[in-house]
Parts: structure tokens; sequence; C-alpha cells
């Protein structure tokens, strides 16, 4: 995704803000570096548009909508799956190596990952969350 521009006569107070891509980026636990290569743009633009520097775009605002809805429908899914269960729980990644050895077909960074379990768990009462190697080393034992 490249070549982000504005659709002709966009109005002013409908442009995301620097604030908002930025809070909206840190609420999804996606790094800056993540996804400026997910938007297919240098990180120093990323930035400038964090920064104020550069207006964000607005097929990036749309991105970013697309990218919160994707993220709430998976919540969502996991919420109710958890819900019904006796003793939930939810196996997060220290890193993206792991993540990805895991669950391949993911493109999502495990910051995103972590981020998601932390929002499952105010959702879900006495969940247990727990590193994927810490769940291995305990049924080792």
């Amino acid at each position: 995704m490249t070549g982000y521009s504005d659709p002709p006569g966009m109005p002013e107070d409908e442009r995301m803000t620097d604030a908002e891509f930025r809070m909206v980026r840190e609420f999804l636990g996606l790094t800056g570096d993540w996804l400026a290569a997910h938007l297919g743009v240098n990180p120093r633009t990323l930035r400038n548009w964090e920064q104020g520097r550069s207006p964000v775009p607005d097929g990036v605002r749309l991105e970013m909508e697309d990218l919160e809805r994707r993220t709430g429908e998976f919540i969502g899914g996991a919420v109710e799956k958890l819900m019904d269960l006796p003793d939930p729980g939810l196996v997060t990644y220290r890193d993206d190596a792991e993540y990805h050895a895991a669950h391949p077909e993911v493109p999502f960074p495990a910051s995103w990952h972590r981020a998601v379990c932390a929002r499952i768990a105010l959702e879900v009462p006495a969940l247990s969350i727990a590193y994927a190697d810490s769940v291995s080393q305990a049924k080792a034992s």
C-alpha cells in the first residue's frame, strides 16, 4: 500500500490528527516499524505523521480504521469462546519470531497479540495469561 492521498474535497475536520494516529497505533499494540512496513511507507514518514510535521493522508486513516475493526472482531470472537470455559486461559508470545512460529498465518506482530490479550482480559473474568514457553515447560514437567 503506497501512494496514499486524500480524495478530492476531503473536509479537514475528518482528517486523522497526529495524536489520534499515534493513539490508535499504540492502542493496537503496533510498533512504528511494523506499521510503516504494513503501510508501505518509510518509518520516517510515519514519525512525521505522528509528530504533526505532515498530515495523515485519508487513505491511512481508512487503513487504521480497518485495523481497528479487524482487531475488534478478533477480540470479540476470543471473548465469546473464552466466556464459556470454566478456567479461561490465553497463551501469548515474547517476540515476533515465537509468535509467527506458532501462527505463521497471522501478519500482526507479537506486540499486537499482547495488546489484544490485555483487552480480552478486561472482559473475561479470571482469565489467566501465560507465555507460550511457560506453558510448554509446565506441560513437560
